[in-house]
């Protein structure tokens, strides 16, 4: 469960509305700190920076995530499959079945619905899981199509990665370009505004889904048996948020070198025409791995052998939040770019 540090608006005029995106962080910080304790079979429960759980069954443990799909109506589908199987595939366990609850708004057609399951089982092939169950509905509280995806996996020997599994000294990996996500999406929903854009960068973004895709569930399977102590998928708030999502988790400070992430080039030139911030920018497709300093060299070239693109950005160090090579702070993001530019669309100035 991830969360974003953006303060709530307090005073004594009326409550301010919450903005789209993640919830606010001391909200949900104290959501989360009213639950009261988990059964003893629950290993990982709901945490800061954490996007699954593990819980001690029979058979093993059962990893288990839930994520929707919001910012697109686009390709729903395959984003819903593909980053919820993500978020299960980073606790080193492969994502095995799928279930989705589907809201279609009034006025869709059956053609509209046949697509979005074409779409699912396009991707459900491609990480290898099944779709078990879930529920389907018209109805009038959606105004696009809108689903809310859960996927489980089993760990038969007991072990999992958790995004907290960070300590001081270990060396962090990006595995993976970025921003792919963020790319696919703003290709589709800003189109009218990427108009000057070179059409080559455009259509790179609009295919990005495909090449070079937003699973990282083989990239993480790997980075697990090499040894990972933790692993995170950066999604909303990008690779900036995840950094901080890893570094909460795991209470550490997390230095990092700007010079040495991996971008996708058409996200960041999408980022640079509309004015936003790529480190925060939707970065499924891209993934975050903590290895000991005596791993990671080893941990690079076996990824580079496998054909997964990746370089040392950061180390880990005790302290607290997220810094850049020379130690000024880096924010966290309030709110991914995405989300931003979507809402001014529609909204207005936010």
């Amino acid at each position: 469960m991830t969360l974003y540090a953006a303060a709530m608006d307090v005073g004594s005029g009326p409550p301010a509305s919450l903005q789209t995106g993640k919830l606010p962080a001391i909200l949900l910080a104290e959501l989360l700190a009213d639950l009261p304790a988990p059964p003893a079979e629950v290993l990982l429960g709901p945490r800061v920076g954490e996007d699954a759980c593990a819980i001690e069954v029979p058979g093993g443990v059962l990893v288990a995530a839930t994520d929707p799909i919001t910012f697109t109506a686009q390709e729903i589908g395959r984003f819903s499959v593909i980053v919820n199987a993500n978020d299960v595939a980073v606790m080193g366990v492969r994502p095995r079945w799928f279930l989705a609850v589907i809201l279609f708004p009034s006025g869709s057609t059956q053609a509209m619905v046949r697509e979005v399951f074409a779409s699912m089982q396009g991707s459900l092939a491609h990480v290898g899981a099944a779709l078990v169950g879930g529920h389907t509905e018209v109805t009038q509280a959606v105004t696009q199509p809108l689903i809310v995806g859960q996927f489980l996996g089993l760990a038969e020997d007991g072990k999992f990665v958790a995004t907290g599994g960070v300590r001081p000294g270990d060396v962090l990996l990006q595995i993976g370009l970025a921003p792919i996500e963020g790319a696919a999406v703003l290709a589709r929903e800003a189109a009218e505004r990427l108009i000057g854009l070179d059409p080559v960068v455009v259509g790179a973004a609009l295919a990005a889904l495909d090449h070079p895709g937003i699973s990282v569930v083989e990239q993480a399977l790997l980075a697990a048996e090499l040894g990972a102590s933790a692993l995170h998928d950066p999604t909303e708030g990008g690779i900036a948020a995840g950094l901080h999502e890893m570094a909460e988790a795991s209470r550490v400070r997390v230095r990092v070198d700007l010079d040495s992430v991996l971008w996708f080039e058409p996200g960041r030139a999408i980022c640079d025409a509309l004015g936003a911030d790529p480190l925060a920018t939707l970065a499924s497709g891209c993934l975050l791995a903590a290895f000991p300093a005596d791993r990671a060299n080893a941990a690079l070239q076996s990824l580079a052998e496998h054909g997964h693109v990746a370089a040392q950005i950061g180390t880990a160090e005790l302290g607290s939040g997220v810094c850049d090579a020379d130690g000024g702070p880096l924010t966290w993001p309030g709110r991914d770019e995405v989300a931003r530019l979507l809402s001014d669309k529609t909204d207005g100035p936010a």
